[in-house]
C-alpha cells in the first residue's frame, strides 16, 4: 500500500455558481448575488441558495496558499455588486475586509465566519475542519438568506434539508474515526488539522509552537523541531497530515523522514480539491484517506 494517501477522484459541480449582474437589493424572483471569499464557504453557500442564489467564490485555486492571496480590481467590483458576501475571518482573508471597507453598503449583508464561531485574529482560521463550526454556518447561511428573500423561506428551508441528508456520508466518516480511532497519534505539518483532529478524538502529538510556527510562514523554534524530529524516528505516530498547499522544504523533508519508516502520510488542503467537487466530497475523499492511512499503520503494527 503506497505511503502517501491522496484524494480520491471526485467529480461533481458546485450548484449554482457564477456571477449574477447587479446588487443591493434584489426583486422577488430574481437571485441574490452571493460573493464568498474562498471556495470552502462558497460550495455550502451555492447548495443552500439553490437556484435563488448566483455565488462566486474568488479564492479556488488548489495551487494557491489562500494565506498570501493578493486581492484585484475585478475582486472589488465582485465585492460591489454583491446582496450577501461570506468571508472567514481572524486575519485568514483581511484582504476582504479591506474591500469591504473601502465599499460600504448598508444593504449588504456579510457573514464572518469567525465572529459567528467566537473568533479572532490570532485563532487558529481553519474554522472548516471543524464540523461543529460547519453547523452553525450552515445555520446562520440559511437564516441570512430567509432574511434577504422573506417570500423564499419555505425553499430555503428545504435547501438546507437537502443539504443535510448530502452530508451523511461525512458525517459517518467522523462517527467511524471516533470510534475506531479515539486516542490513537497522528502529527501534523502545520494546525490545519487541529479542529478536525480535537473533533475526531485523535491524540494530535506534534508540538504546538512547530504547527503555529509553520502555519504562519516562520520557522519553528529549535525545540519543537528536535522534539518533533524525535517522535518521527521513534514512529511514535500512525499517520502524517500535511497541508498539500503549503508545502516548504522542511516540511517536504519531514515528509520524506515519515515516508522511509513507512508511515501513512495524508493530504490535506485549504480550498477544495478538486476545485469542481462540493464540500462533503472534499470532506469525504480526505477523511477516506486518513481512514485508509490510519487502517495501513494499524495493519503494518
Amino acid at each position: 500500500m503506497p505511503n502517501v494517501m491522496v484524494f480520491g477522484a471526485l467529480a461533481a459541480s458546485l450548484l449554482a455558481s457564477g456571477c449574477a449582474p447587479g446588487g443591493g437589493h434584489t426583486a422577488t424572483g430574481t437571485r441574490l448575488v452571493v460573493v464568498t471569499a474562498e471556495n470552502t464557504w462558497g460550495s455550502i453557500a451555492a447548495q443552500l441558495g439553490g437556484t435563488r442564489v448566483a455565488v462566486t467564490s474568488i479564492v479556488s485555486s488548489p495551487n494557491a496558499d489562500p494565506h498570501e492571496y493578493e486581492s484585484s480590481p475585478a475582486d472589488a467590483r465582485l465585492m460591489a455588486s454583491a446582496n450577501y458576501v461570506i468571508v472567514n475571518g481572524a486575519g485568514y482573508d483581511s484582504w476582504a475586509d479591506h474591500l469591504l471597507s473601502a465599499q460600504p453598503e448598508p444593504a449588504r449583508k456579510v457573514l464572518d465566519v469567525a465572529a459567528l464561531v467566537g473568533k479572532g485574529p490570532g485563532d487558529n482560521p481553519h474554522f472548516w475542519y471543524d464540523p461543529a463550526f460547519v453547523d452553525k454556518v450552515v445555520a446562520r447561511i440559511t437564516a441570512d438568506y430567509t432574511s434577504l428573500q422573506p417570500v423564499e423561506a419555505a425553499y430555503f428551508t428545504a435547501q438546507a434539508s437537502a443539504f443535510q441528508r448530502l452530508l451523511a456520508p461525512y458525517r459517518q466518516r467522523l462517527a467511524y474515526v471516533q470510534q475506531h480511532f479515539t486516542g490513537v497519534p497522528v502529527a501534523a505539518t502545520e494546525s490545519i488539522f487541529q479542529y478536525m483532529a480535537a473533533y475526531l478524538r485523535l491524540d494530535l502529538i506534534t508540538p504546538v509552537a512547530f504547527m503555529d510556527a509553520v502555519a504562519q510562514g516562520n520557522d519553528p523554534p529549535a525545540a519543537a523541531l528536535v522534539m518533533f524530529t524525535r517522535q518521527i524516528q521513534h514512529k511514535a505516530f500512525r499517520a502524517l497530515v500535511i497541508n498539500v498547499q503549503t508545502v516548504t522544504s522542511l516540511t517536504t523533508g519531514l515528509r520524506d523522514q515519515v515516508t522511509q519508516r513507512n508511515i501513512p502520510v495524508v493530504g490535506v488542503s485549504e480550498t477544495i480539491q478538486p476545485p469542481g467537487a462540493t464540500f462533503e466530497e472534499w470532506m469525504v475523499g480526505q477523511l477516506d484517506a486518513l481512514i485508509n492511512g490510519l487502517n495501513a499503520e494499524a495493519v503494518g503494527r
